[in-house]
């Protein structure tokens, strides 16, 4: 399957330069850099520990770097706190699932709904039109992201209920509901059949075009990374070791050798 380029503009939406992050002396992320463009697909790969979650942690506010600089969309969010990140346009979902667990599928999506979605607390206590109408256009919102990943008949269900792939797949939903310019997923197929990860490959595309979003994904999964992505980049010890096109990526002898190693060293072992 061919990765399909849809035609982008050439605003840069998220710009990263010299990033740094070190946690007690370990450099964790070294220079981190990237131009990201409205609506690309970038996979961000690398072995494990090479700093792929600190990055999107770095991204959206959990962490505060050591050095460096990341604006979204023109504007200096590098020490803004998480909340302040999500309700400027970048959503997220995390390698573990983090579902409102006693919440249903539906009470999680609006949920998330109403972070961009505020009301007078007046008209909320005295019930007023207002209000109502409210309430009926969150409920359609959600209903409409819920079916988009046929979810629908699970709406009223206990998110801890769910099977773990739908589990996942409400993450995703949770996050779109915030209504992101950006959507950082990390790992979305971690732990899903083979036709479940091509599902959500499929989802992954339909929602950046249907919803005009640009997205990264860290993910494992290379088969998937590669059918998916448009642009790779490729990190080890914290560090950019390559980038470019799938194709590009897959034969650079560098990534090899963050993946498997040095040829004399195996021999030794």
């Amino acid at each position: 399957m061919s990765n399909q380029i849809l035609p982008r503009n050439d605003e840069r939406l998220l710009e990263i330069k010299d990033l740094s992050k070190s946690f007690k002396g370990l450099r964790a992320v070294n220079n981190y850099h990237l131009d990201l463009r409205q609506g690309e697909i970038l996979g961000i790969i690398g072995p494990n520990g090479a700093g792929k979650s600190t990055v999107f942690n770095l991204i959206t506010g959990y962490i505060t770097p050591t050095s460096g600089k990341i604006h979204f969309r023109g504007r200096d969010i590098t020490n803004f706190p998480p909340d302040k990140i999500a309700k400027l346009g970048i959503g997220r979902t995390f390698q573990s699932v983090r579902l409102f667990s006693s919440m249903s599928l539906m009470e999680n999506v609006r949920t998330a709904h109403q972070l961009h979605d505020s009301d007078n607390l007046f008209s909320t206590l005295a019930s007023l039109p207002s209000f109502r109408q409210r309430e009926q256009r969150l409920f359609r919102k959600s209903m409409e992201l819920i079916a988009l990943f046929d979810l629908e008949e699970r709406a009223n269900m206990q998110s801890s209920s769910l099977p773990y792939g739908d589990q996942r797949k409400l993450e995703v939903v949770r996050a779109l509901a915030l209504e992101p310019k950006l959507l950082l997923l990390d790992e979305p197929v971690a732990g899903m059949s083979r036709q479940e990860s091509l599902e959500v490959l499929q989802l992954i595309r339909r929602i950046r075009d249907e919803y005009h979003l640009t997205i990264i994904v860290v993910e494992h999964n290379m088969p998937i990374v590669m059918q998916l992505c448009e642009r790779i980049q490729v990190l080890n010890n914290g560090e950019v070791i390559a980038e470019g096109t799938p194709d590009e990526v897959r034969g650079n002898p560098l990534v090899i050798e963050a993946y498997l190693g040095k040829v004399e060293n195996n021999a030794q072992a």
